[in-house]
């Protein structure tokens, strides 16, 4: 997985490099072969850049948050953030803290780079002239680009839960993202890569769509009041601008989280050999069994209580306020320094 990780990471970085003399002739005003070309390619670098780094910043807690919201009621090993960690650490080392992170870049590049991409072009769309968003047409903006890059790399998030659960102890091996895409495809069928999508639609919605609006409705905020003196030159920050990251992840996640906690239960439908069920006596146990996002809901708080729809939320509201903010910050960064003209809160 760390292999992979570090091929994300030089591919990135050589993209970065291809680039530097077309950003170069921007900065200067020169104009370059083939910009509209040049101005989509770079935008897709920087989204995915941003994708990479900001999740592999909190790779462990994503893991855990994954746990946390699958493992067997009756079995619990995970009672909480540091207790989560602390177990992981112990039972499978430096490894397990960062397993299945190459699978998750591996979907999250593409995926960040589609979704901001995809979020500049809707914005372009809802309005013909320069005047900036309202925030509810930053939410639809949001919104459409969230669904789109959801459903063009939702295989690769259902692949990759299933590696994040499983363990040394897992009776089925998963050996990697083909391994496993082609395994599900063999024995539950195409369908099975598509398990948990309703509920994944509904919960982007107001996720991804809350991210952007509150991002650049605070960012919009900040500069024309400029309080505690936070504005110079007329920009924000690093740290400023972190900090509206964060807020708009917190309150985009805590409102789509029981949506993620019902489709990576949809998910683990068919797969018999989930760690996560393995009872204390060693024996597995299949999972329970959904006929459908609604179905999931109900057996949810029926057997477990409403708190399950909330498990791994403390993990996730950790991993969410860097993370968004990471990835916000560093998608400008990396436009900046290729040189493209900025649309995020320009």
């Amino acid at each position: 997985m760390a292999s992979e990780d570090v091929k994300t990471s030089e591919s990135a970085v050589s993209t970065i490099v291809n680039f530097a003399e077309e950003a170069k002739l921007a900065r200067e005003g020169v104009k370059a072969p083939g910009p509209a070309l040049l101005s989509i390619c770079k935008s897709l670098v920087a989204g995915g850049v941003a994708g990479g780094v900001s999740r592999t910043a909190v790779a462990p807690l994503e893991r855990l948050k994954i746990l946390l919201q699958v493992q067997n009621p009756h079995s619990i090993k995970y009672n909480g953030t540091i207790q989560g960690l602390k177990y992981i650490w112990r039972t499978e080392g430096l490894r397990g803290m960062f397993k299945g992170n190459g699978t998750n870049c591996a979907r999250i590049v593409p995926n960040s780079a589609v979704k901001f991409f995809s979020y500049e072009e809707a914005s372009n769309f809802l309005h013909a002239d320069d005047a900036q968003l309202t925030p509810l047409l930053r939410l639809g903006a949001g919104a459409c680009a969230g669904i789109i890059a959801m459903s063009a790399t939702y295989p690769m998030d259902m692949v990759r839960g299933r590696l994040t659960v499983q363990t040394d102890k897992s009776p089925r091996q998963y050996r990697g993202i083909a391994h496993a895409l082609s395994t599900v495809l063999k024995e539950e069928g195409p369908r099975a890569l598509y398990k948990g999508w309703l509920p994944s639609v509904i919960g982007v919605i107001p996720y991804v769509g809350l991210n952007f609006s509150v991002y650049e409705s605070l960012k919009d905020w900040l500069l024309k009041t400029n309080p505690f003196g936070l504005v110079e030159d007329n920009e924000l920050g690093v740290t400023t601008r972190l900090a509206c990251g964060a807020a708009a992840g917190t309150v985009g996640q805590t409102v789509a989280y029981p949506l993620d906690v019902i489709r990576r239960r949809m998910q683990m439908v068919g797969w018999k050999d989930a760690a996560s069920v393995v009872t204390g006596d060693g024996r597995s146990k299949a999972p329970r069994e959904y006929s459908g996002m609604v179905d999931a809901f109900r057996k949810t708080v029926r057997h477990e209580g409403f708190g399950a729809l909330y498990k791994g939320l403390v993990p996730n509201s950790v991993k969410v306020v860097p993370s968004i903010a990471i990835a916000f910050v560093t998608y400008e960064m990396v436009k900046d320094v290729l040189g493209v003209e900025m649309r995020i809160s320009d």
